[in-house]
């Protein structure tokens, strides 16, 4: 059974007479790194900053590891590390100083807590050097050291590739996806970037003027969703006119596209055969999260 860490339900937030969010709900369970995907001035930043209390929202309940974050808020925040925009640092300490003097704000934190986080973010052989020295990836592996040295159950991360190379992003992503699997951190993270998105999330939820528009599932064993089946055949035409009454439908040459989910597939196939069409191919497909991007999105107008 899977445990829900945050819980977003039907939070709205209203500026004046404009509507920053519109009645967004969402969950993010234990483990999970989840996408908030959407262009600037989406709402991603407001949500995320919602969720930390930075901004108040006017309708709606967010739930943080079991605790509402109106009643409970200080138990709420304790269950929560965070990098909004870009983590500051004093430049003139070492690593190991700007984590000591960020331990000392929290209770229970010990030099073996510090020297965990250091080998699980990789920063042991520059953790003594002076912070101004380091590389803006070193400076991220730092923020999300500092994040979670209090063991929270959620990471919340706005932008946190921006001005990182290829080959930075990829090495981030790694020390995120680690993060899950040997501290069972739950992450929710915001970002223009659809592929980088696409390469780190379980699952993502696209947002568009402030309205969550489609979540989508992106781990390697989801079932269907967004799925259908190309099939080559010998004759297309008569499959088509066959299938088209209980599926839908759509021809290219010699393939059918039919969306129908995994266990229709045999029996489809075994039907295609007793009707005498040869089947050479059969390809499920399934929706990228570009085109499903699109999709919900196309025709909108990108703040």
């Amino acid at each position: 059974m899977t445990e829900t860490v945050l819980q977003v339900d039907h939070v709205s937030k209203v500026i004046g007479k404009k509507t920053i969010l519109h009645d967004v709900s969402l969950s993010v369970e234990r483990g999970e790194i989840f996408g908030l995907l959407g262009p600037n001035g989406s709402g991603k930043t407001t949500l995320i900053r919602t969720v930390v209390g930075l901004i108040k929202e006017t309708e709606g309940t967010i739930i943080v590891n079991g605790f509402p974050l109106k009643e409970q808020f200080t138990s709420a925040m304790k269950s929560i590390g965070a990098i909004i925009e870009n983590p500051e640092f004093y430049d003139y300490l070492t690593g190991y100083q700007n984590l000591k003097h960020f331990a000392n704000m929290h209770e229970g934190i010990t030099s073996e807590r510090l020297d965990e986080v250091i080998a699980l973010v990789k920063l042991e052989n520059s953790i003594h050097a002076k912070v101004k020295t380091y590389s803006l990836g070193m400076r991220q592996r730092l923020g999300v050291a500092q994040a979670i040295l209090h063991k929270p159950a959620l990471l919340l991360l706005d932008e946190p590739t921006n001005g990182l190379d290829p080959a930075g992003m990829r090495e981030f992503r790694t020390y995120l996806q680690t993060l899950c699997r040997e501290e069972g951190i739950s992450i929710l993270i915001a970002s223009h970037l659809l592929k980088e998105v696409e390469a780190l999330c379980d699952r993502v939820g696209i947002i568009q003027d402030g309205e969550l528009k489609a979540i989508q599932d992106l781990s390697p064993n989801r079932q269907d969703q967004g799925m259908y089946v190309e099939f080559e055949l010998s004759d297309a035409q008569k499959a088509a006119d066959l299938l088209s009454q209980e599926f839908e439908v759509t021809m290219r040459s010699h393939i059918i596209d039919v969306a129908i989910v995994k266990e229709q597939i045999p029996a489809v196939n075994r039907k295609l055969v007793d009707s005498d069409i040869l089947v050479y191919r059969i390809t499920p497909v399934y929706e990228t999260l570009e085109d499903s991007f699109m999709s919900v999105t196309e025709g909108e107008h990108h703040a």
